[in-house]
């Protein structure tokens, strides 16, 4: 070993190795008593602190997992309810349509009926106009019939021709 000529300090000599190694345990226990275990308890509680933080990132993981698999649910149960609702409301719509439908033949059987009930009154108004006519046109031929004498049957023939001619068909 070198040692350095007339420095007193680098020399190893019992009154500086005890002061040396004095000075270093109380160093240590001061450092022991105050410092490290601030320390000690700083570095558990941070390790604490990681170890709780990765736990919960876990449980967080785990929670958006269970929310995404919810999420997938509740959109397959909406989908089913779009369809189920869309498959009413076509069942609804047919029904209606339907229902619109009957109502219209009915509305229209009605219609009809209440035309072929006018057409068989005004065909019977018609025919009894016809007959009243009829009737009319056969008294004023009586009434002229009498009114001659008609012995010849040319006499007749003339006569039936000369009052069909006469007779007024066109009245109401």
């Amino acid at each position: 070993m070198i040692i350095a000529a007339g420095f007193p300090v680098l020399e190893p000599t019992f009154g500086l190795i005890f002061w040396t190694t004095l000075l270093f345990v109380l160093t240590w226990v001061i450092l022991g008593k105050f410092a490290f275990k601030p320390i000690i308890t700083a570095i558990r509680d941070r390790e604490e602190n990681i170890s709780d933080s990765l736990k919960a990132a876990e449980r967080a993981r785990a929670e958006v997992a269970e929310l995404k698999n919810e999420n997938e649910d509740l959109l397959k149960k909406a989908k089913e309810e779009r369809s189920k609702i869309l498959r009413e409301a076509n069942e609804v719509k047919t029904q209606i349509i339907a229902e619109a439908r009957e109502e219209a033949k009915k509305e229209a059987q009605k219609v009809i009926a209440d035309a072929k009930h006018e057409i068989a009154t005004e065909k019977a108004a018609a025919f009894a106009d016809v007959k009243e006519e009829v009737g009319k046109i056969a008294v004023e031929i009586a009434e002229k019939l009498m009114k001659k004498d008609l012995a010849a049957d040319q006499n007749q023939q003339q006569l039936i021709s000369s009052l069909i001619d006469d007779a007024n068909f066109n009245q109401n």
